[in-house]
């Protein structure tokens, strides 16, 4: 069965459509008009090797909250649509992924239920054209919309070395989660 998903999400604030394949190869096309956020999907797709296909339109005049929080929302949809019921998925893992002077952790467990915990401090308000707390709040979003528990550790110097750490090991512990190891729902209560 193919594990791949195609959604729109249109609000006041934002346009955005989000295409993705959870069995992919790392192709990506990605527009949010943020570079700064491009550039870090662009690195999740490639080391999760997800296919990610993004166009939004957001009023990135106004900041970049708008934006941030809706691909995150509608991301996280998107993949909770393409990964369905879970059967024989391995459901937990996690990823330590180092970058210069950085290092990051991602635990995650596609649990059904939300939860996100980031220890992660920024010492910039920005990086590039993105308000740093807009990167954590990128994860709650997703986090809460996959309803998926997930877990970042990241420590290091660099703001932008912190965050490229953090997306890529997200990449490794999803990817490594999305893995099909059985045909049983992996849980004692048998649903996810």
């Amino acid at each position: 069965m193919a594990r791949k998903s195609k959604l729109k999400r249109k609000t006041s604030e934002t346009d955005i459509e989000i295409e993705l394949n959870i069995d992919g190869e790392g192709n990506y096309n990605i527009d949010t008009g943020l570079h700064f956020l491009d550039h870090m999907l662009e690195s999740f797709s490639r080391h999760s090797f997800i296919d990610l296909n993004i166009k939004s339109k957001g009023d990135i005049e106004v900041d970049d909250h708008h934006t941030i929080e809706d691909v995150g929302i509608l991301l996280g949809e998107t993949f909770k649509e393409a990964i369905g019921n879970k059967k024989g998925i391995k459901r937990m893992a996690d990823a330590t992924v180092p970058m210069d002077d950085s290092i990051a952790t991602v635990a995650i467990d596609i649990s059904g239920r939300s939860y996100c915990n980031m220890y992660v401090d920024f010492t910039n308000e920005k990086i590039g054209d993105v308000s740093s707390q807009n990167i954590i709040h990128f994860f709650e979003s997703f986090a809460d919309s996959a309803k998926i528990n997930f877990y970042a550790k990241v420590s290091g110097f660099n703001d932008h070395h912190k965050a490229e750490a953090l997306f890529k090991a997200f990449a490794k512990s999803l990817k490594e989660a999305c893995k099909i190891e059985h045909d049983k729902i992996p849980s004692t209560k048998g649903v996810l």
